[in-house]
């Protein structure tokens, strides 16, 4: 699955207003290298333990307590993130108003794209 997200803690990371990110299996990621991680508290009060390059700074990943046996790859750090096309939006109500209208993209007011997973 690939969704964009609004939340306030993946526009601070990710320095925009939104972040697009897909979600994989933990069998299916496969990371080389070392990440530095900053632990984060969700809205769930879980833990989202956000890893990123230490040398770079870029966002990598996302591991949240609330969605187990998942990654949470961000797109942008790909080598072909034009492949990953997002289907659905999380934190809709966080949305920036000056991004326009509304997407035809299923969304959802909070962090319900979970129940996708």
């Amino acid at each position: 699955m690939v969704a964009i997200c609004h939340c306030r803690h993946c526009q601070r990371q990710s320095g925009s207003a939104f972040s697009v990110v897909g979600i994989v299996s933990n069998d299916d990621y496969n990371q080389q290298g070392e990440t530095k991680v900053f632990r984060d508290i969700g809205d769930t009060g879980l833990s989202v333990n956000r890893h990123f390059c230490g040398r770079c700074g870029s966002p990598i990943v996302s591991v949240a307590d609330a969605f187990p046996g998942v990654t949470i790859v961000k797109a942008g750090t790909l080598d072909e993130p034009d492949q990953w096309v997002p289907t659905q939006e999380a934190y809709c109500a966080n949305a920036l108003p000056w991004l326009g209208e509304p997407s035809t993209r299923q969304c959802f007011d909070r962090a319900n794209v979970g129940d996708q997973i």
